[in-house]
């Protein structure tokens, strides 16, 4: 299977196949790719909102984590085993509770043979960024 045979139904089939069921209640789909970029939408749900009215900082992260996995498979073109090595994220704007969705976008910066790394942007439908996250991820 080459990059190009890994369009958004196999990158959702992936998704569906490979996520543990934490990351299966954030409900994420993916909406676009490229060898180098994955778009997910992730819809903000009252499972994903804490009690401050805002969607919490985990359900991000997670989000984040798991475009970096599609972001590797797409550009490898196929799921291969790999770990989060390093995540670091800043919050910079809160996603309130009636926003419809996130858009998690993440664009892979280099892939080696051991290491990927990749930077994520969290978006709300109008364009404002809310969380910026940059991932090393360690090719098994």
């Amino acid at each position: 299977m080459t990059a190009a045979e890994l369009d958004v139904a196999a990158l959702n089939a992936i998704l569906a196949d490979v996520t543990a069921p934490f990351v299966k209640v954030l409900d994420l789909s993916v909406t676009a790719a490229t060898p180098q970029q994955v778009t997910l939408r992730m819809p903000v749900t009252p499972t994903v909102v804490h009690a401050g009215g805002v969607v919490c900082g985990q359900a991000l992260m997670a989000a984040a984590d798991t475009a970096m996995i599609l972001a590797v498979a797409a550009s490898l073109g196929e799921f291969r085993p790999m770990t989060t090595v390093q995540l670091q994220t800043s919050f910079l704007k809160p996603v309130p509770k009636d926003c419809p969705e996130v858009q998690v976008v993440c664009t892979l910066l280099r892939r080696g043979r051991s290491l990927a790394f990749g930077e994520v942007a969290l978006r709300t439908p109008d364009g404002t960024l809310a969380a910026h996250a940059t991932t090393t991820y360690a090719l098994l």
